[in-house]
Protein backbone atom coordinates (compact mmCIF):
# COMPACT_ATOMS: atom_id res chain seq x y z
CA UNK A 1 0.00 0.00 0.00
CA UNK A 2 1.24 3.47 -0.29
CA UNK A 3 -0.04 7.33 0.35
CA UNK A 4 -0.31 6.05 4.75
CA UNK A 5 -1.59 9.12 6.56
CA UNK A 6 1.05 10.40 8.72
CA UNK A 7 0.28 11.51 12.40
CA UNK A 8 0.93 15.06 12.97
CA UNK A 9 -1.16 14.98 16.74
CA UNK A 10 -3.08 12.91 18.10
CA UNK A 11 -5.90 13.86 20.67
CA UNK A 12 -6.95 11.51 23.86
CA UNK A 13 -4.36 9.54 22.49
CA UNK A 14 -5.89 9.06 18.96
CA UNK A 15 -9.29 7.89 20.79
CA UNK A 16 -8.85 3.99 19.13
CA UNK A 17 -11.65 2.10 18.72
CA UNK A 18 -11.03 -1.85 17.95
CA UNK A 19 -12.69 -3.51 15.02
CA UNK A 20 -12.93 -6.58 13.86
CA UNK A 21 -10.72 -7.42 10.80
CA UNK A 22 -9.70 -10.65 8.72
CA UNK A 23 -7.08 -12.75 9.60
CA UNK A 24 -5.61 -13.20 5.96
CA UNK A 25 -5.65 -9.24 5.54
CA UNK A 26 -2.67 -6.86 5.27
CA UNK A 27 -3.36 -3.54 6.38
CA UNK A 28 -0.38 -1.25 7.07
CA UNK A 29 -0.07 1.89 9.70
CA UNK A 30 -1.72 4.67 8.77
CA UNK A 31 -4.00 2.75 6.20
CA UNK A 32 -7.63 4.43 5.78
CA UNK A 33 -10.08 1.79 7.38
CA UNK A 34 -13.63 1.65 5.71
CA UNK A 35 -16.29 -0.06 7.69
CA UNK A 36 -18.48 -3.48 6.59
CA UNK A 37 -20.86 -5.64 8.19
CA UNK A 38 -20.94 -6.78 10.97
CA UNK A 39 -18.54 -3.90 12.66
CA UNK A 40 -15.61 -5.36 10.53
CA UNK A 41 -12.97 -2.80 8.69
CA UNK A 42 -10.89 -3.48 5.39
CA UNK A 43 -8.38 -0.83 3.79
CA UNK A 44 -10.79 1.51 1.88
CA UNK A 45 -10.46 1.38 -1.85
CA UNK A 46 -13.98 2.54 -2.76
CA UNK A 47 -15.55 6.54 -3.19
CA UNK A 48 -18.67 7.15 -0.69
CA UNK A 49 -17.44 4.17 1.59
CA UNK A 50 -18.31 4.72 5.53
CA UNK A 51 -14.89 5.81 6.75
CA UNK A 52 -14.11 4.87 10.48
CA UNK A 53 -10.70 5.88 11.07
CA UNK A 54 -7.32 5.34 10.91
CA UNK A 55 -5.32 2.11 11.72
CA UNK A 56 -2.95 2.76 14.44
CA UNK A 57 -0.52 -0.79 14.00
CA UNK A 58 0.00 -2.66 11.51
CA UNK A 59 -2.01 -5.90 10.56
CA UNK A 60 -0.03 -8.36 8.99
CA UNK A 61 -1.77 -11.18 6.66
CA UNK A 62 -2.79 -14.37 8.88
CA UNK A 63 -0.70 -13.39 12.05
CA UNK A 64 -3.64 -14.87 14.11
CA UNK A 65 -4.94 -11.57 14.74
CA UNK A 66 -8.73 -10.65 13.69
CA UNK A 67 -9.11 -7.24 15.22
CA UNK A 68 -7.51 -3.70 14.76
CA UNK A 69 -7.60 -0.42 16.28
CA UNK A 70 -8.36 2.91 14.23
CA UNK A 71 -7.46 6.30 15.45
CA UNK A 72 -10.41 8.81 15.80
CA UNK A 73 -9.21 11.41 16.87
CA UNK A 74 -6.55 13.89 15.49
CA UNK A 75 -4.65 15.82 12.74
CA UNK A 76 -2.97 13.68 10.09
CA UNK A 77 -0.99 14.38 7.18
CA UNK A 78 -3.17 12.70 4.18
CA UNK A 79 -3.01 13.20 0.45
CA UNK A 80 -5.10 14.51 -1.91
CA UNK A 81 -6.84 12.99 -5.51
CA UNK A 82 -7.62 15.91 -7.30
CA UNK A 83 -8.44 19.50 -7.60
CA UNK A 84 -8.06 21.93 -5.34
CA UNK A 85 -9.50 22.84 -2.01
CA UNK A 86 -9.53 25.69 0.38
CA UNK A 87 -9.14 25.74 4.15
CA UNK A 88 -12.33 24.29 6.23
CA UNK A 89 -13.65 22.29 3.39
CA UNK A 90 -14.67 18.81 4.40
CA UNK A 91 -13.20 15.79 2.73
CA UNK A 92 -14.01 12.21 2.22
CA UNK A 93 -12.69 9.20 1.28
CA UNK A 94 -11.90 8.39 -2.46
CA UNK A 95 -12.00 5.69 -4.37
CA UNK A 96 -7.77 6.44 -5.32
CA UNK A 97 -6.34 4.47 -2.10
CA UNK A 98 -5.33 6.28 0.92
CA UNK A 99 -6.08 9.51 -0.28
CA UNK A 100 -9.01 12.45 0.16
CA UNK A 101 -11.22 14.22 -2.19
CA UNK A 102 -14.08 16.83 -1.73
CA UNK A 103 -16.68 15.38 0.28
CA UNK A 104 -20.86 15.82 -1.66
CA UNK A 105 -23.93 14.83 -0.32
CA UNK A 106 -23.49 11.02 -1.10
CA UNK A 107 -20.06 11.16 0.93
CA UNK A 108 -22.06 12.55 3.82
CA UNK A 109 -25.29 10.35 3.66
CA UNK A 110 -22.64 6.96 3.39
CA UNK A 111 -20.89 8.28 6.44
CA UNK A 112 -17.57 8.64 4.03
CA UNK A 113 -16.57 12.06 5.31
CA UNK A 114 -12.91 11.92 6.89
CA UNK A 115 -12.21 15.67 8.18
CA UNK A 116 -11.61 19.35 7.40
CA UNK A 117 -8.63 20.82 5.46
CA UNK A 118 -6.57 22.53 7.89
CA UNK A 119 -4.91 24.05 5.07
CA UNK A 120 -5.32 24.72 1.39
CA UNK A 121 -4.25 21.65 -1.17
CA UNK A 122 -3.73 21.16 -4.40
CA UNK A 123 -3.57 18.23 -7.03
CA UNK A 124 -2.27 15.62 -5.72
CA UNK A 125 -1.16 17.72 -2.23
CA UNK A 126 0.16 16.10 0.99
CA UNK A 127 -2.03 18.42 3.46
CA UNK A 128 -3.42 18.64 7.33
CA UNK A 129 -6.98 16.48 7.71
CA UNK A 130 -8.10 17.39 10.94
CA UNK A 131 -10.11 13.68 12.06
CA UNK A 132 -12.93 13.69 14.48
CA UNK A 133 -15.04 10.28 14.11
Amino acid sequence: MANEAVIIELFNGGRPIRFTCADGTTIEKGTMLELTDPRTVIANTNDAAPFVGIAAAEKVASDGATTIAAYTDGIFDMLTDAGTDAVGVLVANSATENTVETADAADILAGANVGNLLEAAGNAEVCAVRINK
